[in-house]
């Protein structure tokens, strides 16, 4: 039976060191209650770091930390400081937070931290491994395990993977500054299914990509030579039972039960009922937005002088990361700058701000939650913020308003709180009059709506909907109309090859024999390529033609020593063995004259792009140009060349990054037919790449072997991943001939 493997930073569970004993207690957070139910009800396992350092356990206590783990079905990797210090502290949290953040100027590319990070991600990626089996499912999270998908992709090609990344992802022009870009995308793509809270984060995602990497994009959906990935957006919920229930147990406590805290929260409220508590609760990290929210709560104060002691900002900071020198200066900022504003404001019974810097317990929270007035969020980048969910889920009367910047991957749903920029202290004022002024009918209508919503999308749903997302990933693989060239499948191709009596095999040239170039002239055959194409063209009861949409100059002159047939421009030029270029079609290029001033418009307004003049075919090529421009611009160069052609009897291909204007009449399938007229040939092998192929493989017998190059839609009836796969089952044609 097939299990679900979690993967993430650390372990759900709390493992402490009291008196050389180990204490274990379940963690309390979103992704650990989001994702119990897969792993307490289900088969699965928990992979991560327990807490401890390999330094903090004492050897004697190395098994029971483990055995500590397994109670829990979980597995725990072990790690040394340093790996913490540099995979953690350093990697992670001074490379990728800041810059996926947008905080470019907090950003470090120490080459010793990303070594370190390479290394800790494989060691999470082996126990991985090692416990994996085929049908299971992975589901690999966050920001510090970005290279694990394909680290894991690498040893285990048909495993099933998923990746949610908790925290947002930048746009290119920020995330291009990373000096290991490629290496973190192609970490990432190791994945089946890739997952961001937002459609922003997962837009930013795909246009890195393909600006980076090349790679094609549709819509939500990656094509990679062997696979393709899918990105969707699943905003993470909260666990809403749980504070709701909390809520509702919170009014039903007696004086005696109640905590110190909700004593004093309550002392205020009888003293000065007409007053409002607005409501502030962060982890200590820049990405928040406390500093300019203290700002923006003086800013109001000095233009409405009408609500000192009419409002608090009650402000609780969670300690996080306090060794990282740019949070001990924001600590320092944050106390010098509460001190100010108490001290320029305060009176003999009042004071503006009530700050908290530490942890609080769970009931605590729902003393604030359930006592404030206004929650006032304003992160200057957040990936979620359950803050605000949390906040309204404990509205039990359905009173109260929250405030909560755009920035904030929550404000993509929760449409109905009062939606601010971080930045702009005018809007941030006047949008707390109000949240003061709102009647309270308006406060219900508002919060209604969102607790419906967030109680219907949970933790839980967040969880279910990406598990089934993936699931249906395998399913879609499956589904998948031709079939992979696998082993198997080669050795039933290899046979079939060895028995033939007569054979011809037809070899597309550029995404098939060699992989594309910026320049078309720099993809010139290599020498091992020249000598395997030489071995098979001599190989007894063996035809090769090389069927390409090169001019026939270009092409006859990279084959001029091997005497190898050649169909150029897609089958307008042939060249038998040892002989002349020839006309197969009767074809005129008079209507390129015409055609061309309107390419070269296109030329002039995309950078990167440009034509390539064939003898009876022009072709534009974007393949250098800004991937989205380049796509804008070959739709918008289709639709106008299809217009300016449609009496000409021409047609537009549209291959791989470049359009082609030519004859109607010719096409691959009807040169390579030809190559068929009057011998009888029991093995047809056909291969190549991109949309003009699809007329060989449409127009050659059904029996015939068509293989595409890369995991696209195709009428051929195999695929294979990429150029190397194809060099491989060429060798493997050449050594059994």
């Amino acid at each position: 039976m097939s299990k679900t493997i979690i993967i993430s930073n650390r372990l759900p569970l709390q493992i402490s060191l009291e008196n050389n004993n180990l204490e274990v207690t379940p963690s309390v957070g979103g992704l650990a209650t989001g994702l119990k139910s897969f792993h307490k009800d289900g088969d699965s396992i928990w992979i991560g770091w327990s807490g401890l350092t390999e330094e903090e356990i004492p050897e004697n206590l190395l098994e029971e930390v483990k055995e500590q783990a397994r109670k829990e079905d979980c597995v725990a990797v072990n790690l040394s400081e340093e790996e913490i210090e540099g995979f953690y502290y350093g990697f992670s949290n001074r490379t990728i937070w800041p810059l996926f953040h947008y905080f470019m100027e907090y950003t470090e590319a120490d080459k010793d931290h990303w070594e370190t990070y390479k290394n800790v991600n494989k060691k999470y990626a082996q126990e991985v491994l090692k416990h994996y089996k085929d049908g299971d499912h992975i589901w690999v999270h966050d920001y510090q395990l970005l290279l694990v998908p394909n680290m894991i992709r690498e040893q285990q090609p048909e495993a099933i993977i998923g990746f949610f990344n908790h925290i947002p992802f930048p746009s290119y022009e920020v995330f291009r500054t990373l000096p290991w870009r490629d290496e973190v995308l192609k970490g990432v793509l190791g994945a089946d299914l890739i997952g961001f809270h937002t459609y922003d984060y997962e837009r930013h995602f795909l246009s890195s990509v393909s600006r980076i990497l090349r790679h094609q994009v549709n819509f939500n959906e990656i094509t990679l030579p062997e696979r393709i990935v899918k990105v969707d957006s699943f905003p993470m919920g909260i666990d809403y039972n749980k504070f709701e229930d909390a809520a509702l147990n919170h009014f039903k406590n007696t004086e005696e039960q109640r905590t110190e805290l909700q004593r004093r929260l309550d002392h205020h409220a009888n003293e000065t009922p007409e007053a409002k508590l607005i409501l502030s609760i962060d982890r200590l990290d820049y990405t928040k937005g406390i500093a300019n929210r203290i700002r923006a709560f003086e800013y109001f104060l000095d233009r409405h002088p009408e609500f000192i002691e009419k409002v608090r900002l009650v402000m609780l900071a969670v300690p996080s990361r306090s060794n990282v020198p740019q949070y001990k200066r924001l600590k320092r900022e944050i106390d010098e700058l509460v001190g100010r504003i108490n001290g320029k404001f305060s009176t003999v019974s009042w004071t503006p701000i009530w700050y908290f810097y530490r942890s609080m317990p769970f009931e605590n929270l729902i003393d604030l939650y359930t006592s404030c007035d206004i929650a006032l969020l304003t992160p200057i980048r957040d990936g979620m913020n359950l803050v605000a969910k949390e906040f309204v889920a404990t509205r039990i009367d359905q009173k109260g308003v929250l405030i909560l910047s755009e920035m904030a991957g929550a404000a993509h749903e929760m449409n109905e709180a009062l939606i601010i920029n971080p930045n702009n202290f005018e809007q941030i004022s006047e949008t707390l009059i109000q949240a003061i002024e709102m009647p309270v009918e308006e406060q219900q209508q508002r919060n209604k709506t969102l607790q419906k919503r967030l109680k219907r999308y949970s933790v839980e749903k967040w969880a279910s909907d990406f598990m089934q997302a993936l699931q249906n990933t395998s399913q879609d693989r499956d589904a998948f109309k031709a079939t992979r060239v696998s082993s198997k499948v080669s050795d039933e191709i290899m046979e079939k090859f060895k028995n033939a009596k007569n054979r011809i095999l037809f070899l597309d040239y550029d995404g098939t024999l060699v992989n594309f170039t910026d320049k078309p002239e720099k993809a010139k055959p290599d020498q091992e390529l020249t000598e395997l194409v030489d071995h098979l063209n001599q190989s007894k009861n063996t035809d090769v033609v090389l069927i390409s949409g090169r001019d026939k100059d270009t092409l006859g002159s990279w084959w001029k020593k091997i005497p190898v047939e050649l169909i150029a421009e897609h089958g307008v030029w042939m060249r038998q063995k040892d002989s002349e270029w020839e006309l197969s079609e009767n074809v005129n290029n008079d209507w390129m004259s015409a055609v061309r001033p309107v390419i070269e418009t296109f030329v002039d307004r995309t950078p990167g792009t440009f034509i390539e003049d064939k003898n009876y075919s022009l072709a534009w090529h974007y393949r250098k140009a800004d991937p989205e421009l380049g796509e804008i611009r070959a739709n918008e160069l289709s639709n106008v060349l299809k217009e300016l052609i449609s009496n000409r009897g021409l047609s537009v291909l549209e291959g791989n990054k470049v359009l082609e204007i030519k004859s109607s009449g010719v096409n691959k399938g009807k040169a390579s037919n030809k190559k068929l007229v009057g011998k009888e040939y029991d093995f047809i092998f056909a291969i190549g790449d991109d949309w003009t192929d699809e007329y060989m493989f449409e127009e050659l017998p059904e029996d015939s072997i068509t293989v595409k190059v890369g995991m696209k839609k195709t009428s051929a009836r195999f695929y294979i991943e990429d150029t190397s796969k194809v060099r491989d089952i060429l060798k493997r044609f050449a050594e059994n001939s």
